[in-house]
């Protein structure tokens, strides 16, 4: 059995084991202290978004919310997912978890990004139901 559970402050330290996991995995350079500021007003309140913590396998999954008139409203961004066993179908038993808790909170679109070279991350989203649109995101680092 899957489900989430809302993390809070208290899970600060075993979320970062599992960012660190994910990062490692994702080849990501792990930053403690920069994770730890990021992640805290998200454990604190779910006004920029949540955070919840996989129960029954290791895991997490982290929300952030975005505002659209395009959208009508509230978007969700998965910002990251991260499930430590991978191909036994926990991904879809997570987003399965996910998608109610949303609609909860009032989202009316769920986005998402990948790395070009994650093919196998895009199958998977593609068969729960995401599909690429044509937008193609441009950054400004500001700090």
């Amino acid at each position: 059995m899957i489900s989430l559970r809302r993390a809070t402050i208290r899970d600060l330290e075993r979320l970062l084991e599992l960012v660190e996991a994910f990062y490692t995995e994702d080849q990501h350079t792990f930053d403690s202290a920069h994770c730890r500021a990021a992640l805290v007003p998200l454990l604190e309140a779910d006004t920029a978004g949540c955070v919840w913590l996989t129960e029954g396998v290791a895991g997490y999954v982290i929300v952030t919310w975005g505002y659209s008139l395009e959208s009508g409203g509230r978007e969700a961004l998965i910002d990251e997912i991260y499930i430590a066993e991978k191909n036994r179908g926990y991904g879809t038993l997570v987003m399965q978890s996910l998608l109610p808790l949303l609609r909860e909170h009032g989202a009316k679109v769920l986005f998402l990004e990948t790395e070009l070279h994650n093919h196998r991350a895009r199958r998977f989203y593609e068969r729960i139901g995401l599909t690429a649109d044509d937008s193609i995101w441009m950054a400004m680092q500001l700090t």
